[in-house]
């Protein structure tokens, strides 16, 4: 696997969501589902702080997580995230924070576990984990997100079309037929 053309992807379908959700109210981003976060603000600003978190862990940090700016925090409140032009000009530079951070950390000790310090709702706990795991998490848990994002956007009326990792990287430009 090559981590940057695996994040390569992740970004082109994160296009596909601003894309969906560029043109809609800032009501309707910041509207609440019943669906994972609850609403498309709450759901993409915690993505974008959630890859910032995985990025320091990539990176070497292994202590317990620095706390983070409003601005960065997975955990934010649909009400307190960003707007949605300042969200997708903030996510524009971790994504490239991100693959500077991943062409320094796909190495040697890419796939060595390290002990990490963490805290868990309020809970301190130690565990074993490699750069490689942690871009693994951060692949999945955005994949995971997208589609709670892709189903709020349907909600709304807005499809974003087909985003399958094949389909966006093998076949750009589908044949005619």
């Amino acid at each position: 696997m090559d981590p940057l053309r695996l994040y390569n992807y992740l970004a082109t379908a994160r296009e596909r969501i601003f894309d969906g959700v560029r043109p809609i109210e800032d009501s309707a981003y910041r509207r609440e589902f019943g669906i994972g976060l609850g609403s498309l603000a709450r759901t993409l600003h915690h993505c974008r702080g959630a890859e910032i978190m995985y990025m320091r862990r990539i990176c070497g940090e292994r202590g317990v997580p620095r706390v983070v700016s409003p601005k960065d925090d997975p955990e934010v409140t649909s009400g307190d995230a960003l707007a949605f032009p300042d969200l997708e000009l903030s996510w524009r530079e971790t994504a490239s924070a991100t693959l500077r951070g991943l062409e320094e950390a796909t190495g040697d000790g890419w796939m060595r576990p390290e002990r990490i310090e963490s805290v868990w709702e309020g809970r301190a706990f130690v565990y074993e984990a490699s750069p490689a795991d942690f871009f693994s998490q951060l692949v999945v848990h955005e994949v995971h997100h997208r589609a709670q994002a892709m189903q709020m956007l349907r909600r709304l009326g807005v499809s974003v079309g087909e985003i399958d990792f094949s389909t966006l990287m093998f076949l750009p430009e589908l044949p005619d037929g």
